[in-house]
């Protein structure tokens, strides 16, 4: 009884099934300080990159989203008119390119700056982000409107690239090794 008064209470709780899973994983090892150097700077090129095709695609004026050039405040209206569209062709390519828009977010954005993993961080950064193109569409370019469809579809794009990529990317670069 004398032994186990003198043991920390963390061992004295039996180790729960997350714990013993852990201790089962072989560590990871973190890549080498110029590899990690290497593979952000990597990351941070493909970013800007990004953001400037970003600009290129919202920020000029759409000859495929002219006749809905209307403020979207409302979730799933603008969807319905692109699938209410004769030519499924324009359905798909303003639906898939919304999401793939919002892809090099949820891959890159983890490996750029790892405080940002997680589903919640990439979701609410991505959301933001796309606010602000969205809001900058709709004041500044002349034949573009707001539409609230846009940033669900890019965050969407956004869960999709970190579930898919970003998670394992950014756990690769930014690796911690376990403690015994």
């Amino acid at each position: 009884m004398a032994r186990a008064a003198l043991r920390p209470r963390s061992l004295l709780r039996p180790r729960t099934a997350k714990a013993r899973a852990r201790s089962t994983r072989p560590a990871r090892r973190p890549l080498p300080l110029p590899l990690r150097l290497l593979a952000m700077l990597c990351a941070f090129a493909f970013m800007v990159a990004f953001a400037v095709v970003l600009a290129r695609l919202t920020l000029q004026p759409s000859p495929a989203s002219e006749a809905l050039t209307h403020t979207n405040l409302h979730p799933g209206r603008s969807l319905e008119a692109y699938l209410n569209q004769p030519a499924l062709r324009d359905a798909v390519r303003q639906i898939g390119g919304n999401i793939l828009l919002g892809v090099p977010f949820g891959v890159l954005m983890p490996v750029v700056a790892p405080r940002t993993r997680g589903v919640l961080r990439v979701l609410l950064l991505t959301a933001v982000v796309m606010l602000m193109v969205e809001f900058a569409q709709g004041a500044l370019v002349t034949g573009r409107a707001f539409d609230i469809d846009d940033v669900i579809l890019n965050t969407t794009g956004a869960l999709i690239g970190y579930l898919f990529v970003g998670r394992r990317l950014s756990r690769a670069v930014h690796a911690r090794e376990q403690r015994g």
